[in-house]
């Protein structure tokens, strides 16, 4: 029985993986003109809900892919399922101009089980980075940049594509207090962007067309050590750190330009195909701490940081800078395990994070800083079987802005994210019916 849940949830893993990688995320961001796009959060809910808090978090209920070396909590016999859908919405503004986009996606579809005492196995699929935009610019005759000789015109810049990370890992228990863990990771996906430059006398003039496709593939692994300490009064002590090497990646890039007429008539002005593994995504590395009293208190500290400014990746050459995040988070459980009150057993979260954006945009590099808030709401428990069923919900508010000096805007995104947990020992045999 057991084998026979997990090879189907694997095909049904990858399946939905493969639908998901061919959907599109439609939040318009600008930002998302460079590089690889605007880089996704990832991680449970419960970590999201702290601000992401997650490189020295560990629990039986939860599937936490930031650091493998988790994967060690999952209970014998037990099963941990996690599907989440998120909201969101982006409010750009640029002086007095301000305009708004959101949409509702996938974020994420993991399974952890365990091997045997102190060796868990987890699995799963989530988005990367979001390549979506739609911006457009018309100039005409009452327009203050109108040229006579040029004439009125409109140009349209568009994007679409992302890119989505398939894990599959092991976390391992080698002594009383230190686990160690490694993830494989798959990398895939695809990016087009369409530059138009249309005139207004669209019979008498050719009009100019760009369009750049961008793929990428390839496997990479990432590293995960904690360690934990029971203390005094059930309190305890976690400490983590993970690392994603620097990996080169199977790309493709290709890059058109061509004039074209209402007439059919077209000339291709340039033309460039790279297909190699020139692309490389920069090293990762994580460091966490975390506090508190089990089934009560959870509080921690996370930094990351990650090397951008070594990465290559064509059509990106100037944008891209070193990433450092600095993410606090706590939570709070009245009383976990109350026959009396739900609202005891209720899970409340909240965090914060600050850092640096990737992209170099006119000289400046964006900056990023958020607060989120969190609940687990219990929606099932049977006491018999020892399963529960857990809905996860989570708010985040993050800034992401340049100065306006620089010509660049500021952004506003709500996220609201909504999963379903589910903790249950599968595999156990009944001694009574």
């Amino acid at each position: 029985m057991r084998n026979k849940l997990i090879i189907t949830f694997l095909i049904t893993l990858f399946s939905f993986s493969f639908s998901v990688i061919n959907g599109q995320n439609q939040i318009n961001s600008p930002y998302s003109r460079f590089n690889l796009g605007t880089l996704q959060e990832s991680g449970p809910f419960r970590s999201q809900g702290m601000g992401g808090l997650a490189t020295a978090i560990r629990d039986n209920y939860s599937v936490y892919f930031e650091n493998p070396a988790s994967y060690s909590s999952i209970d014998t016999n037990s099963f941990v399922f996690d599907f989440a859908l998120e909201w969101g919405q982006n409010d750009l503004s640029e002086g007095d101009k301000k305009y708004s986009s959101y949409d509702m996606n996938f974020d994420h579809l993991v399974m952890g089980f365990p091997i045997s005492k102190g060796l868990g196995f987890a699995v799963g699929v989530f988005p990367y980075s979001n390549g979506y935009y739609s911006l457009e610019n018309s100039v005409r005759e009452t327009d203050p940049d109108y040229d006579p000789v040029t004439g009125a015109y409109t140009i349209t810049h568009t994007g679409k594509g992302g890119y989505y990370k398939v894990f599959a890992g092991t976390g391992i228990r080698l002594s009383k207090n230190i686990s160690a863990g490694i993830n494989m990771t798959y990398l895939v996906g695809q990016e087009t962007r369409t530059n138009l430059f249309d005139f207004a006398d669209y019979y008498n003039t050719f009009h100019d067309k760009n369009v750049e496709a961008l793929s990428l593939s390839g496997l990479n692994f990432e590293y995960g050590l904690q360690y934990t300490a029971s203390l005094k009064n059930d309190h305890f002590f976690n400490a983590g750190l993970s690392v994603t090497p620097s990996k080169k990646y199977n790309s493709t890039f290709d890059k058109i330009s061509f004039s074209y007429n209402a007439y059919g008539s077209v000339d291709t002005l340039a033309y460039t195909h790279d297909k190699s593994k020139s692309s490389v995504i920069p090293a990762t590395f994580r460091a966490g701490i975390a506090y508190g009293k089990s089934n009560k208190l959870t509080a921690g500290i996370d930094f990351t940081w990650t090397q951008w400014s070594k990465s290559t990746v064509p059509g990106t050459e100037g944008y891209i800078a070193d990433t450092k995040k600095l993410i606090a988070g706590i939570e709070f459980i009245p009383d976990r395990f109350s026959n009396y009150s739900a609202l005891k057993r209720i899970e409340y979260r909240l965090g914060g994070h600050i850092g640096d954006n990737y992209l170099i945009i006119n000289g400046e590099q964006i900056k990023e800083m958020g607060v989120s808030a969190g609940l687990g709401i219990p929606v099932r428990r049977s006491m018999v079987t020892l399963s529960s069923m857990k809905a996860n919900i989570f708010f985040d508010y993050t800034r992401r802005s340049g100065s306006i000096s620089n010509n660049l805007h500021t952004e506003n995104i709500f996220t609201v994210g909504v999963s379903i947990n589910l903790y249950d020992y599968w595999f156990l045999k009944k001694k009574y019916d």
